[in-house]
């Protein structure tokens, strides 16, 4: 089971530095091969400080293979990383936080009470399932190694295909290189795990889909009962104003005249509703998004297509007094008190 399967992984051998030599020597399809590993601290500039700031400790050329690209400034070198050197590419909300208005370059931060000076910073990414990835510090591998690495922290291997078409190849490659070094028997399940980013991204579909089946399945009940609001204020309209309707008929109006009446004032009305729960929608976003630190933005082919089903439901659901309206006989809808 997947449980039994978390437990065992707790259980495997930790990955080491050396693997990413091993993996460059032994992968012919792997462009880029990179370390990685982080931690949680306090950052501090003069007295101003931010807890629980994400420090990534990573070789010269993670930047190359992560979404983090370059604002300001620069990222560090094989250089800096090979004599430990401390500097730190910065993310947006460290900038934002310490140097608004200020050039961070140059400027000496503390990460624990540890000098580091500022290269460089990163642009600004916005928040992803309510963490923001722009509060975060990059330092060379090796300073983290030195400074960092006494307590717990985790290890990871960055790897870039040569291509896309090569991602398969330069994975089995990796694997034969990792299960050669860590000796598994050739009847052994991996000892470690490849991660790409579609494996996170099925991951994250596969875990939200059944919120999107009860949101799908909230706003259908929704449409319906709305649509039978409509449709019974629709029946009272028609009611109230049968000496009308019949007025219309004795001097000249035909069937269809009545029947486009009713029906574009069902369609007023599932319209306009549409328009005031999209803009209900938008603000209650815009606070939720605020309250969870995201960066998302409802798309228009989204707010249209949700105009157009709020239309379409209210069209659907005044056909029928649409229909019993066009047909009322003129005598007995003048006749009715």
């Amino acid at each position: 089971t997947s449980h039994d399967e978390f437990l065992e992984a707790l259980k495997r051998k930790k990955l080491k530095p050396e693997y990413a030599d091993a993996i460059e020597r032994g992968c012919e399809q792997c462009e880029e091969v990179a370390l990685y590993a982080d931690t949680w601290r306090r950052v501090k500039y003069r007295n101003k400080k931010i807890r629980d700031v994400r420090i990534k400790g990573g070789t010269a050329n993670l930047i190359s293979i992560t979404d983090a690209q370059l604002e300001l400034g620069r990222f560090h070198t094989a250089g800096e990383d090979n004599t430990r050197s401390r500097v730190a590419f910065i993310g947006a909300t460290i900038q934002d936080e310490f140097f608004a208005g200020v050039d961070p370059l140059g400027k000496n931060i503390k990460i624990d009470n540890i000098n580091y000076t500022v290269i460089g910073v990163a642009k600004k990414r916005g928040a992803k399932f309510g963490e923001d990835t722009d509060r975060e510090v990059y330092i060379p591998f090796s300073a983290f190694m030195k400074d960092f690495a006494r307590r717990r922290y985790d290890l990871s291997i960055f790897i870039k295909a040569r291509s896309l078409e090569r991602m398969d190849l330069a994975m089995d490659q990796t694997r034969v290189v990792l299960r050669a070094i860590r000796h598994v028997p050739y009847n052994k399940d991996d000892d470690f795990g490849i991660v790409t980013a579609d494996a996170i991204m099925k991951i994250v579909n596969d875990t939200t889909k059944y919120i999107r089946f009860g949101l799908i399945g909230v706003s259908s009940i929704a449409l319906v009962v709305g649509g039978i609001i409509i449709m019974n204020i629709m029946m009272v309209s028609v009611t109230e104003r049968t000496r009308e309707i019949g007025i219309r008929k004795a001097i000249g109006a035909r069937q269809r005249d009545i029947l486009l009446q009713f029906l574009y004032e069902a369609f007023i009305l599932s319209f306009g509703g549409g328009i005031i729960g999209v803009a209900i929608g938008v603000i209650l976003g815009d606070i939720l998004i605020g309250l969870i630190d995201m960066n998302m933005t409802p798309s228009v082919f989204a707010i249209v297509i949700g105009l157009a089903i709020s239309s379409g439901t209210g069209l659907f659901f005044g056909i029928y007094p649409a229909m019993r309206a066009a047909r009322l006989q003129p005598v007995k809808a003048l006749s009715f008190e």
